[in-house]
């Protein structure tokens, strides 16, 4: 199955008249660190993608780039034992999400209606970055937005500090 690319990811956006266009860069922004980097922002303004297998059904956990998902609270959240809680495959992001890893945008998905959620540890930021579906391509939106657009509610679903 072939992987979607940023013009599905743009195509969304245009969709739902969001008035954002998703930048290209020289280099990867595939981690949230080189995204950072690339950018010039706060690691924790990069949006990390995290796509997991939940009970064998496939759900996104948008995060801070500076946060740690917690599966045991994923597993919480979906009242099921911590070991239905899986991170996706390379093969299930391709099949059901559409992207490889690295590039995993917050919409556009090939899965229609696919559970997104918001981790609160992104409300510490009013603009964040998010991948727009390619190892280079990158999209800033307001976090209010970004919610909006998604669908998504807010949930604590990193690890605690310390």
């Amino acid at each position: 199955m072939q992987a979607l690319t940023p013009a599905h990811v743009q195509a969304e956006l245009d969709r739902l008249n969001t008035g954002i266009t998703i930048r290209f860069f020289e280099n990867t922004t595939a981690t949230s660190q080189q995204a950072a980097d690339n950018i010039g922002c706060e690691l924790g303004q990069i949006v990390k993608s995290i796509a997991f297998m939940v009970d064998g059904r496939p759900i996104v956990v948008l995060t801070s780039g500076d946060q740690l998902v917690d599966d045991r609270k994923i597993a919480l959240l979906h009242e099921v034992g911590r070991k239905k809680v899986k991170i996706a495959t390379a093969e299930q992001l391709i099949n059901l999400y559409g992207y490889p890893p690295g590039s995993v945008p917050p919409l556009a998905y090939r899965t229609p209606d696919l559970p997104v959620y918001l981790d609160d540890s992104l409300k510490r930021f009013s603009l964040v970055y998010a991948a727009g579906g390619a190892h280079n391509a990158i999209f800033p939106v307001p976090l209010a937005q970004l919610a909006e657009i998604t669908s998504a509610p807010f949930v604590d679903v990193v690890k605690a500090a310390g």
